[in-house]
């Protein structure tokens, strides 16, 4: 079989030729794992530029990096687990691979076009957990559910709230979400019932890639978070909301959960995003010493600008930088009791909402328990109907008024089995 040629390049042009203002340029150089057509049970590690994508193992290979085997692997859990040394000396390699002149005839070779390659889960998942840090989201969800108390339960901004999910359903995009079953009791029946979800959600949240693990018994401190967090990820966390609602008392979220989280196939680098680092809110309730980060070097906050389409309709746009819990101080409550990190730990933001009705990260609270169904191009949604595909995107500011694109995350509902 023809082998696909390497993306053309301007004449007289080098590999940094691309379209003014992509998202996918030198700056951002997010990871992924993929198959190609003619070689479909080789999945090997790449590396998105524009609209191509860099074999980088071979790569690697040709240009005598001393990290090629890391690169050479069929996950990305090698090279994670190399630790943030590493991953600087491999980003700067392949920004020299893809920008310097000299090196435009040896490069090509390893460019491939993204249209031509089948995108895989790009890391083995060990753990999965995951928060609930947006103020806005919990409190919406809380006068939704508890109209006549409080939004906010009495630990909520003193810990960063979360639980542990499922590792082995996290899939990749494009992947299709049966609709779950499972018991829900209905607003006016005395017994639980059994069937698919008639409730089912989505929750859009970004996603945080651990590489370098732990040791057990040592808590990582908020100023750990480069040495072990890999990079991000979009995600989204799919949620039967009526078989979460029967089920989640006293231990909180199980079946209505597990059934499927959805993640972008490209994982951006931490350092790809210093340019969009930001103070988080202000909070206006003291916290406990190993979260006060007050002091730490750098902003605790990041910047994604994140968009919720259903069927191609935009529906919601939440801002990550409301957020009212880090991503830093996450990681540190997670191992604050001693828990360890294991190479392909993933843990997730929680539902990305903000303070407009129109930044709402998920259904529950755009439609507000169903009672406001959004006004869509064909027809009206509480909640998701079989055949509805979301897509969640995003980008963030880059170096020198750039962007960052993050990747999609796209699942389409299909009907119960």
């Amino acid at each position: 079989m023809t082998a696909n040629p390497p993306p053309q390049l301007r004449v007289g042009g080098t590999p940094t030729d691309l379209p003014e203002g992509d998202p996918f340029g030198p700056h951002n150089l997010p990871y992924g794992v993929g198959t190609a057509r003619q070689e479909p049970d080789r999945p090997h590690i790449v590396v998105r530029y524009g609209d191509s994508v860099l074999d980088a193992g071979a790569a690697a290979d040709a240009f005598g990096s001393p990290h090629a085997a890391l690169l050479k692997q069929p996950r990305l859990n090698s090279l994670m687990a190399a630790g943030r040394p590493v991953w600087t000396e491999v980003r700067a390699q392949l920004r020299e691979w893809l920008t310097a002149s000299q090196h435009r005839d040896t490069v090509r070779q390893f460019l491939r076009p993204l249209s031509g390659m089948t995108m895989r889960l790009p890391f083995d998942v060990a753990d999965y957990v995951d928060f609930y840090a947006s103020e806005h989201h919990a409190t919406n969800v809380g006068r939704i559910f508890r109209p006549d108390g409080a939004a906010l339960t009495p630990n909520w901004k003193h810990l960063p709230i979360g639980y542990h999910g499922r590792a082995g359903t996290v899939v990749v995009s494009g992947t299709p979400v049966v609709r779950p079953k499972g018991q829900r009791r209905p607003p006016h029946e005395e017994a639980p019932l059994f069937g698919p979800s008639r409730r089912l959600d989505i929750e859009a949240e970004v996603g945080f890639v651990v590489g370098a693990p732990s040791e057990q018994g040592t808590a990582v401190p908020l100023s750990g978070f480069r040495d072990h967090v890999f990079g991000v990820t979009l995600l989204n966390d799919w949620s039967a909301r009526d078989i979460q609602a029967w089920e989640y008392v006293p231990l909180g979220p199980f079946l209505g959960k597990s059934f499927a989280t959805s993640v972008s196939a490209w994982i951006t680098p931490l350092d790809a995003l210093d340019a969009a680092r930001t103070a988080p809110p202000a909070r206006d309730v003291p916290v406990l010493e190993y979260l006060d980060d007050a002091e730490e070097a750098e902003p605790g906050g990041i910047d994604l600008r994140i968009t919720v389409s259903i069927n191609g309709h935009t529906v919601a746009e939440p801002p990550f930088s409301a957020m009212y819990w880090t991503a830093a101080q996450q990681l540190a409550h997670m191992t604050v009791n001693g828990a360890s990190l294991r190479t392909g730990d993933l843990y997730a933001s929680g539902t990305v909402s903000g303070p407009e009705p129109a930044q709402r990260g998920c259904l529950l609270e755009l439609t507000w328990g169903g009672k406001e169904p959004l006004q869509l191009p064909d027809g009206s949604r509480a909640f998701l109907e079989d055949g509805d595909e979301v897509t969640l995107s995003a980008w963030a500011p880059g170096p020198d008024g750039s962007r960052i694109g993050m990747g999609e995350v796209r699942g389409r509902v299909e009907p119960p089995r």
